[in-house]
């Protein structure tokens, strides 16, 4: 199976690669997701999160460790599960930003892909556990009640979609490993140190399919969609565009 990236072509025959942050990115506003995959218009492109990267790479040796002896990580029997770090022979594929876990839908001509954090895999069940790393700091009490968060248990259940499209047993119960730096500590000791806390969460993928859908046909019409007024792109196009 060919693929192809860029600009969307309805009459193209190789399927069009379309990733978990380009689907969250249409569920927020049509329109930025029309200019930018049908028009190749892209919104600037944010800052890296360095120190989240590096919070990542830490957790992800740290659960490779636990993987590669097959034992369960302190944080996984500190919640009770029967589970260790799942050992895969794709699962650095399945970690790459590019490559990820993938599924062709045949039907909308989409290749959809996306990268997780990690698997860990429930021994009395057999089911596969997402577990997503998410890294922050504040004075709070770390939850994912906020309605911003809602992305972040949409991600979980993409993944969640994808490896069933690949035939696997998947729990419907996700993790995310949230780590929050400590502020209130007397010396820095060119040390930052976290409180972690693993909060999971019930997914449902039956979103997963409707929204493809509605894409594909927003990507397969010939005008581009309104403006939205929840999104600060398209207010700061109309307010530029009533200046000039």
């Amino acid at each position: 199976m060919s693929y192809y990236r860029g600009k969307y072509n309805p009459n193209e025959e190789r399927l069009f690669k379309l990733s978990r942050s380009k689907v969250e990115s249409f569920i927020k506003c049509k329109r930025c997701f029309y200019l930018d995959r049908k028009l190749g218009i892209s919104q600037p492109d944010g800052f890296p999160f360095n120190l989240n990267s590096a919070v990542d790479s830490l957790l992800k040796n740290e659960f490779d460790h636990y993987r590669n002896i097959q034992k369960p990580h302190p944080y996984i029997s500190k919640i009770g599960i029967n589970a260790v770090p799942f050992q895969h022979k794709d699962i650095e594929k399945w970690r790459a930003n590019f490559t990820g876990v993938s599924y062709d839908h045949l039907d909308l001509k989409f290749h959809l892909f996306g990268a997780v954090d990690d698997l860990w895999i429930n021994l009395d069940s057999q089911e596969l556990i997402v577990v997503d790393y998410k890294a922050t700091s504040k004075k709070a009490e770390i939850n994912i009640d906020a309605p911003w968060q809602m992305s972040y248990k949409r991600q979980m259940e993409f993944y969640q979609y994808l490896l069933r499209k690949n035939g696997f047993k998947v729990s419907d119960i996700g993790y995310f490993v949230y780590c929050n730096g400590i502020r209130e500590k007397e010396m820095f000791d060119e040390k930052l140190e976290f409180k972690i806390s693993l909060i999971s969460h019930i997914g449902s993928d039956n979103w997963v399919e409707p929204t493809l859908l509605k894409a594909h046909e927003t990507l397969n019409q010939n005008n581009i969609p309104e403006h939205n007024q929840n999104c600060d792109y398209c207010l700061y196009q109309k307010a530029t565009k009533s200046t000039m």
